[in-house]
């Protein structure tokens, strides 16, 4: 029978490697937040001369943006990122009637006769941007038609981003934005709170769960399994950050929660095993408990986490762009899990349970000795 749970101290330097690393990045600040979080407005943009990401940049400095990055998405996209850009026109309150003294009627205004009016002259639209469309003027004298519904707008014409794209495709060429997100720097601090508290939440009660379920030991050795997993997420986007600029957006929260579930419930069967081995299995060592049960529940662990470690794969390398963020999160999430339940989680308890044995031995062996001396 192989001894899982004598070579501990080998799974839990392998754990350290993989973890203080992430933490040392997340020290430097490696982690990248996305507008999601630190507010702002991305876009993404192919413009007909394709300029580089540089040329660009220097453009939006010169047009007041020096804030901005800049950044190849692939397919002849550029990515844009700045300050909060509004993408609606400014609201002007509409006037109100001064009110009439009592007594007295408005007098009565005649409508003045509808005289036709030439149509101005089509405005040049910059290839890409999508108008709301209108139905051309008529004449007094035509009969009324039903105007068509305008169409979805993409960029409303006369706002800030409207102007700053017109300056940008006066430069580069026609321009087809295929993204564009504003997120204020409010929402942003109210994104990061409300998803620290989840976290929180999450931890706390599942921690009063596995205590209630198990005992204090068994949710300890639990929840320090599934801090091992959120800091190796994490410290993983962290360096990609640091390295590879790549950012984290709001599924992020939603694929540690996602994790911290999926690592427990694997973390339960085996302490369920445990605690089922340790009647059947009374007066032998608590480490031979432990590893007996992780032998009976390796293969059902393992061949779980393989089907989503599939589904994940093929979401990360075939998925839309949107979710591939999430998908790598999951990926390296499940992966962690799956290590620290069978690895980390079952050998604390095993530690504790056996340097708990130890300490009660040599306290008796004390206490034994302490007569002898006292006759001699």
């Amino acid at each position: 029978m192989y001894d899982i749970v004598g070579k501990r101290n080998w799974y839990f330097a392998f754990s350290a490697l993989i973890t203080i690393p992430g933490l040392i990045f997340i020290i430097l600040g490696g982690l990248k937040p996305s507008v999601d979080y630190t507010g702002g407005t991305v876009w993404q943009v192919r413009y007909a001369d394709a300029p580089i990401a540089s040329e660009v940049h220097t453009a939006l400095v010169e047009l007041g943006y020096p804030e901005a990055v800049v950044r190849d998405a692939g397919g002849g996209f550029l990515e844009i990122r700045t300050r909060p850009i509004d993408l609606l026109p400014a609201t002007t309150p509409a006037p109100t009637a001064s009110p009439l003294p009592s007594g007295v009627t408005p007098a009565p205004t005649a409508s003045p006769s509808p005289t036709p009016s030439p149509s101005p002259s089509p405005t040049p639209i910059p290839v890409g941007t999508l108008r709301p469309t209108a139905s051309p003027s008529t004449s007094a004298t035509a009969a009324p038609s039903a105007s068509p519904s305008p169409t979805p707008e993409l960029v409303v014409p006369g706002t800030p981003f409207d102007d700053l794209e017109k300056q940008l495709i006066a430069r580069f060429g026609a321009g087809a934005p295929r993204r564009i997100i504003t997120v204020g720097p409010t929402v942003g601090s109210e994104l990061i709170r409300s998803s620290i508290i989840l976290i929180v939440i999450g931890e706390l009660f599942i921690l009063l769960y596995l205590w209630a379920r198990f005992g204090f030991r068994y949710g300890t050795a639990a929840i320090v399994a599934l801090l091992h997993d959120v800091i190796v997420v994490v410290g993983a986007f962290a360096m990609l950050g640091f390295f590879f600029g790549l950012e984290f957006d709001a599924l992020f929260v939603t694929a540690l929660l996602t994790i911290i579930g999926f690592s427990v419930h694997d973390t339960i069967v085996v302490f369920d095993r445990i605690r089922e081995n340790r009647v059947r299995h009374a007066g032998e060592p608590f480490g031979a408990i432990v590893n007996h049960s992780i032998l009976q529940t390796l293969g059902r662990s393992i061949n779980t986490s393989l089907t989503v470690v599939v589904t994940l794969t093929a979401l990360l390398l075939l998925g839309p762009a949107t979710i591939r963020t999430f998908a790598l999160a999951l990926l390296i999430g499940v992966i962690s899990g799956t290590y620290s339940s069978i690895f980390n989680a079952s050998q604390l308890l095993a530690a504790w349970y056996e340097w708990d044995a130890a300490r009660k031995a040599r306290a008796l062996a004390a206490a034994r000795k302490a007569p002898r001396t006292a006759a001699r």
